[in-house]
């Protein structure tokens, strides 16, 4: 069992950490050398153990954003404290900049909108409407940019297109609601203090961001339900207002659940008077049409009902457009 913890730590901070939080790198180094902390995650089974939700925690908890000795006395010290927590949560990446990589595919429905999104955390990915989107070519050049009626947002998008540029909208939303094991309440002080413990140190760009789209939740809150998404789809579903075209979103969430569980969830989607809207690892299900090449994205895929529209960075850094379709034919 020490042997997973050390290679998971290590691995964390090799290919995932090092670059974009070196805070973090350096906290993971050490966990992966140090036995008396890798003993304390061991109570935790693995997906409870994974670093991002252990760092989160631990910060949430009062650990000092430093050096990885003082990190490691207070996990020492606040060890039973450390594994309560981490047993009742779970890593919600809420990341508005995820909708950059959405809005391909959300540009080809018609309006007005009914956005339900699985796995919504805080709704933040709940108002493609109401935030501003950049879209720069690789050169950094300005290509397209959209802004609310009302005027720029304060939270701006910005992502990175190389090749075909699509036609690109804002939708018109006019009802947003989420399903999520442990929904965030932006207005709550210690949701808001949990929300901004996942950002990683040294994401400064991110945690502006993320303050800015949390300002417009408060002010605005969408429905979001307490439950498993299966289980609550119908429900949520049937309240969409009748005139609107319900659609669903499943941004980052599905590769959270087993293969089953998966496929069952995408079959209840289908089986609504809905479109589907999802960004996943290509080879994490099977429900693309056509059938996909997994080796032929270096992202993830984004799709409209299960049609491909392009390959895109899971956090929306950047996209590229994959499908030459219109509304009609989506």
């Amino acid at each position: 069992m020490t042997d997973a913890v050390a290679e998971r730590y290590d691995r964390f901070a090799r290919e995932e950490a090092r670059g974009r939080s070196e805070v973090y790198a350096e906290w993971a180094a050490g966990v992966a050398t140090d036995d008396l902390v890798q003993a304390v995650l061991e109570r935790l089974t693995p997906q409870q153990r994974q670093p991002p939700l252990v760092f989160a925690v631990s910060r949430l908890l009062g650990a000092p954003v430093g050096g990885y000795r003082r990190w490691r006395e207070f996990v020492l010290a606040h060890a039973d404290e450390l594994v309560a927590e981490c047993t009742r949560r779970g890593v919600q990446i809420n990341e508005p900049l995820r909708l950059a990589a959405l809005l391909p595919a959300l540009s080809l429905i018609e309006g007005p909108i009914a956005l339900l999104e699985l796995g919504a955390a805080a709704g933040l990915c709940l108002y493609p409407d109401r935030f501003s989107f950049r879209v720069d070519g690789p050169d950094g050049i300005l290509r397209r940019r959209l802004d609310p009626p009302e005027g720029p947002s304060p939270v701006l998008l910005t992502s990175t297109v190389s090749g075909e540029l699509p036609e690109l909208r804002l939708p018109e939303v006019s009802w947003r609601a989420g399903i999520d094991l442990d929904p965030i309440d932006v207005r709550a002080p210690a949701d808001r203090a949990w929300l901004e413990s996942l950002i990683w140190p040294g994401e400064h760009e991110r945690s502006e961001r993320i303050a800015h789209a949390m300002g417009v939740v408060a002010a605005d809150p969408p429905l979001l339900r307490a439950g498993d998404a299966i289980e609550q789809l119908e429900t949520m579903a049937d309240a969409a207002p009748a005139e609107a075209t319900l659609v669903v979103t499943t941004p980052g969430m599905l590769v959270y659940l087993p293969r089953p569980r998966c496929a069952q969830l995408i079959d209840r989607i289908r089986a609504l008077d809905a479109r589907w809207i999802t960004i996943d690892p290509p080879a994490l299900h099977d429900a693309w049409r056509p059938a996909i090449d997994p080796a032929a994205f270096r992202g993830f895929a984004v799709a409209l009902d299960g049609r491909v529209v392009a390959d895109a960075d899971p956090l929306g850094r950047w996209w590229e457009w994959r499908a030459g379709i219109g509304p009609d034919a989506a």
